[in-house]
């Protein structure tokens, strides 16, 4: 078995945010490689949240985000389970940078399935029609590629971090989902222009 030197594990540390002893161990069960240990990080991780995600969610906060220029601006309510959690730093923390990430980021819906059914559909017959000259099962393929890189411009948890391009914003929060043992999840988003409509506000979606 490789040695788990006190370097390697502040690296995974600052990779993953997890706490010391449960770095040195996903380590060792990793044979010190630290892809695998991060691989092993994020399974642990759904599966606790999967777990977490029939908790009601109904303590949180509300976070007011406004651009420096004082012509844009945010409302994102995130929840968790508990009032301890909802004044904890880390999850203070955590709905400011999502205001600022909406902002910043302009994504249209919260999660996936709150894309209108329509919608999508029209998306993957322009995807599929633009790899008309491909065979049926090929052009289904590029259109599901195709699909899958559309939601990741318009879909909150889908959208690459404003603060760190290499996390999804769901990393984001699976993160502090794991660290706090709550069920963390974003309710709603408004994002204003000076001189735009006002947003839609987005349905409640699991972190």
């Amino acid at each position: 078995m490789a040695e788990i030197t006190a370097q390697a594990v502040n690296e995974f540390r600052k990779m993953t945010g997890l706490g010391l002893m449960e770095c040195k161990t996903l380590l060792k069960e990793a044979d010190g490689d630290l892809k695998k240990a991060e691989t092993l990080a994020k399974e642990r991780g759904l599966k606790n949240a999967e777990k977490r995600a029939s908790r009601a969610a109904t303590a949180g906060r509300v976070e007011v985000y406004i651009h420096h220029d004082a012509k844009s601006g945010a409302l994102v309510e995130v929840n968790c389970e508990t009032d301890f959690v909802a004044r904890n730093d880390e999850f203070r923390q955590l709905a400011k940078d999502l205001a600022l990430h909406v902002v910043a980021s302009r994504p249209q819906y919260v999660r996936r399935e709150d894309v209108p059914a329509e919608v999508v559909a029209e998306q993957k017959r322009i995807f599929v029609a633009q790899a008309g000259d491909k065979p049926e099962n090929i052009r289904e393929k590029i259109a599901e590629g195709k699909l899958n890189a559309w939601y990741s411009e318009i879909v909150l948890l889908d959208q690459k971090f404003i603060k760190d391009d290499t996390k999804s914003v769901r990393d984001v929060i699976m993160a502090v989902n794991a660290r706090t043992g709550e069920n963390i999840s974003v309710a709603r988003f408004a994002r204003f222009v000076i001189g735009e409509s006002a947003g839609a506000e987005a349905e409640p979606a699991e972190g």
